[in-house]
This record gives structure tokens, C-alpha cells and sequence, in this order.
């Protein structure tokens, strides 16, 4: 499999007043094609640091992160914007919806940026809102849908530009138990049709559900290891508790 991700020494160092905070340290992580990988981490850890650099929302300090064979490190903000809407796919915990756009609206949004005409845009939101089980869904607005449904619009929006990464920030956060399992059910579903997968989660049981776990602390990646004990559940037999 060929490599997506690849960082090298790379490091972020904030300024808050006259504190200095080391939230990375050198940190050289490489994540291939087709994996699907949990960065996990107590608060403070690095991993939200980690993510948003994975994901293009900010740069590093120091080090350098190759992307799809592109050097981002150091890209504008309006060249890292056009680098995210072509390659990084976002779910986040909150859903991040427009309130007032129909399910439809909201996945299609990414292709507007993308430069596609409308009823392309509509055709391929509605295949991708299909691919998530909610096509019957496609003119609701996200306070007439379910936590787990809002979560589904925000998974088929990450996907309608066919991205090299999907990202899921605490996918599971704002879900109760038993959708938390249908929403990773559905993540597995997509990483077995070849999707690469980043979660990050502070939770053990949601990190199962990855094929390798990084976990970070104090900027530093404490351990990276292959998971031994995967949710195999196809449609999902829920983890012990």
C-alpha cells in the first residue's frame, strides 16, 4: 500500500502570554492507504494538535508532512483550504450542519467549492446520501433528524468529493451508546470498501473499532501499535462493558 500521510520531527509550539506550550514534540508518523487508524490521547495530550495538522487546518512549527506525495507544511491558508476540500473528508463531533439547508443542501456543499454545477451537485449528494441509508431523509433539515441521522448528513458530506482521508473527530461524542455503534458500523463499513480512516477519540471502546492505535501524551506518541482485539462486529455487536 502506498503511504498518504507521512510527518517527520514535526512540532507545534504555542504562545500563551508569556507561556510557551509544547503540544507536539518530533513527532514521525506514516499512514498508508486503506488504513484506518485511532489517535488517542487523555485532554492535553497532542492529538487534537496532531489532527488539525493531519487534517490541514493548521501547520507545524517545525518537521515537514507529506500529503498525497505534496509538501503542506508550509502552505498558504488558501492553499491549505483547496488541499482539504480535495482530499480530507471532516466528521466532526458537534455535526457542523447549516440549521437552515436540507440534508441534501448541506452534503452537496463541498462540491460548490468544488466548482460543480447544480444538478451534478444534487445527483452525487443524493448517491452519497443513499450510500449512507438516508436518501428519504434528502429535504429534512438537521433539526428534524436524529443525533444519529445529523451524524450520517455530516458522514456523507465528508464523502461526496471522494477524499483521500476521512477524519473523524470524536465521531461518537454527541451519540448515545447504541447509535455511537451504528455510527462506527458505519465507518467500518466504509473503511472495508477501501476508505483511509483517522479517528480521534478519547474513548477505549470507540478506539477498538480501528486497525491501529496511536496514543499520545505530553506531545509525544507514547505507543503505536496494531490492534489485537478489533470490533469485528459487521452490524455491530456492542463491546462489552
Amino acid at each position: 500500500m502506498s503511504t498518504i500521510i507521512k510527518t517527520s520531527e514535526i512540532s507545534k509550539i504555542y504562545q500563551m502570554g508569556t507561556q510557551t506550550v509544547n503540544a507536539l514534540q518530533s513527532i514521525s508518523i506514516e499512514i498508508k492507504k486503506g488504513e484506518y487508524v485511532a489517535f488517542m490521547g487523555p485532554s492535553g495530550s497532542g492529538k487534537s494538535t496532531l489532527m488539525n495538522i493531519v487534517g490541514c487546518l493548521d501547520t507545524p512549527t517545525a518537521g515537514t508532512y507529506i500529503l498525497n506525495q505534496k509538501d503542506v507544511s508550509h502552505m498558504t491558508e488558501n492553499e491549505l483550504a483547496e488541499i482539504r476540500n480535495r482530499e480530507i473528508g471532516f466528521v466532526f463531533q458537534t455535526f457542523n450542519l447549516l440549521p437552515r439547508a436540507t440534508a441534501l443542501e448541506n452534503v452537496a456543499l463541498p462540491l460548490i467549492y468544488a466548482g460543480y454545477g447544480k444538478s451534478e451537485r444534487d445527483e452525487k449528494a443524493m448517491a452519497t446520501l443513499e450510500s449512507v441509508s438516508l436518501a428519504d431523509r434528502a429535504d429534512h433539515k438537521p433539526n428534524e433528524l436524529s443525533g444519529g441521522q445529523r451524524q450520517r448528513v455530516a458522514i456523507a458530506r465528508a464523502l461526496v468529493n471522494d477524499p483521500s482521508i476521512i477524519l473523524a473527530d470524536e465521531p461518537t461524542g454527541n451519540l448515545d451508546s447504541k447509535t455511537s455503534y451504528e455510527i462506527m458500523g458505519l465507518l467500518h463499513d466504509l473503511h472495508e470498501n477501501g476508505n483511509t480512516i483517522i479517528m480521534v477519540t478519547h474513548e477505549a471502546d470507540i478506539s477498538h473499532y480501528a486497525h491501529r492505535i496511536v496514543k499520545l501524551r505530553d506531545g509525544l506518541i507514547e505507543s503505536d501499535n496494531i490492534n489485537e482485539n478489533i470490533f469485528r462486529s459487521e452490524k455491530l455487536q456492542q463491546p462489552a462493558v
